[in-house]
């Protein structure tokens, strides 16, 4: 791990109890910040660029009456990072699910699932390119 690491599991009121995993050989860049009250799982041999975010919580903001600092912490889903996933510079993911060996372009805002062999990039990321089984080869995917 790199300087500015930071490693968070931490209960919520009322809910079970949180599962962090990180796999082997994973490697991480600078400032990356990690953080769980639920369930967060990083495969094997994972490769992060410096200042990548991974969640599976946020802070909640639903009454206006009360500042977000004393607003409850809620889980929004499970987040998997696949084994030989590359997070660029600067991803984002939270309570979504990357398959395995992708990369995730520089910038990157994860909020929906990745399938495996892709290429994700953009606010909200989507995917433009995909490992192609058959082919075997990496082909682009048409936007719609």
């Amino acid at each position: 791990m790199q300087r500015g690491m930071w490693l968070y599991c931490g209960q919520i009121e009322d809910a079970t109890i949180p599962k962090l995993v990180v796999g082997k050989h994973c490697v991480f860049g600078y400032n990356n910040h990690i953080t769980c009250v639920g369930s967060l799982e990083i495969g094997d041999k994972v490769l992060t660029a410096n200042n990548v975010y991974i969640s599976d919580n946020v802070h909640d903001y639903e009454d206006i009456h009360c500042p977000i600092v004393d607003q409850p912490i809620v889980f929004k889903g499970p987040v998997v990072i696949g084994d030989g996933c590359w997070l660029g510079e600067n991803v984002v993911i939270i309570a979504a699910s990357v398959g395995k060996n992708c990369v995730i372009g520089a910038n990157a805002v994860v909020v929906h699932d990745i399938p495996d062999y892709s290429v994700a990039v953009g606010i909200p990321a989507v995917v433009i390119r995909r490992f192609d089984i058959e082919k075997q080869e990496w082909v682009s995917v048409s936007k719609k």
